[in-house]
């Protein structure tokens, strides 16, 4: 059995990670803890609740940190709707999270498997940089960790020079980085490149189940923004590539043992994962950045979970 922790701001794309890792047989999710990031924190808490509930398994949710270590919240309802999940009438409010902070729940998840845990972020690093700001020995004893956030090649995608995740919290990704967890680092770039959906796509997906309607139906907001300020043809799906990565490490198709640093106080480039390809700084790796992925692993990861 494989053992997952999975952080998460839940929106529409996190959404679909969530039901892969889930839905994936000989894996199981200890726990699921809620950072806000794409929506607030009690709406991000109740869109997860609601995701676990309709993969049709069973694991605890955990309310997270509120905002970012020093800066104010900034959200991606402009991305994925004000409910962060499309705004298409889903009922997100009601259910009840397990009882607990989500900062203890990571220490305690690790701590108690340790060595085991593959450790999955899909949001802000806020949430795992207080919990190994509280117990530093984590770093240590998780089996891996991959992170969605940053870029290994390319621009970003909510400022130039930054990813979403890393530009929110820039300072927790920073300790994070720094932390000596054993990371592997999913960009966005990643996401644009392999794991796009046009509208022929989108439908394939749709077709293999009503899981496959749900996961579609909630890009309904985060496809008009991907369209309109991204140029894309249609949505991508970032943080479901990186779990595949996790789920299956052979989706990575090539990745580099890379130094990551994030920038905190850049006036156009906070937020910016700083990586070193040619090894300038003689800082050592800390990151294995993963820069190509093979689509059709991806998919096949994807489809797997969402069929009945």
């Amino acid at each position: 059995m494989r053992r997952f922790l999975i952080d998460t701001d839940t929106a529409s794309d996190d959404a679909v990670a969530l039901l892969m890792a889930l839905r994936t047989e000989g894996v199981k999710v200890e726990a699921i803890t809620v950072v806000a990031g794409n929506v607030p924190l009690e709406q991000g808490v109740q869109n997860a609740l609601y995701t676990v509930e309709r993969s049709g398994v069973d694991a605890p949710v955990y309310r997270g940190l509120a905002k970012p270590l020093l800066r104010p919240l900034r959200t991606a309802r402009f991305c994925h709707g004000q409910d962060g999940m499309g705004d298409i009438g889903l009922p997100l409010a009601g259910r009840i999270p397990a009882a607990g902070n989500g900062v203890d729940a990571i220490i305690d998840a690790i701590r108690r498997f340790a060595g085991q845990i593959t450790l999955v972020t899909l949001g802000p690093l806020t949430n795992v940089a207080v919990a190994v700001l509280k117990e530093p020995s984590i770093a240590g004893m998780v089996k891996e960790c991959v992170v969605m956030g940053g870029i290994g090649l390319g621009h970003g995608n909510v400022v130039p020079a930054a990813e979403y995740n890393i530009w929110v919290d820039p300072e927790a990704a920073k300790i994070v980085f720094a932390a000596g967890f054993p990371i592997t680092m999913v960009g966005w770039d990643v996401s644009r490149r392999y794991a796009a959906f046009g509208p022929e796509d989108a439908e394939k997906l749709r077709a293999i189940s009503p899981l496959g309607e749900f996961v579609v139906s909630i890009q309904k907001a985060m496809r008009v923004f991907c369209i309109e300020k991204l140029k894309q043809d249609g949505f991508d799906l970032p943080d479901p590539i990186a779990m595949a990565v996790a789920l299956d490490p052979n989706v990575a198709v090539r990745a580099e043992r890379l130094h990551v640093d994030v920038e905190t106080k850049g006036e156009l480039t906070s937020g910016e994962t700083v990586v070193d390809h040619l090894g300038i700084t003689g800082h050592p790796p800390n990151a294995n950045v993963v820069l190509d992925a093979s689509r059709e692993r991806f998919l096949s990861v994807l489809h797997s979970a969402l069929r009945d």
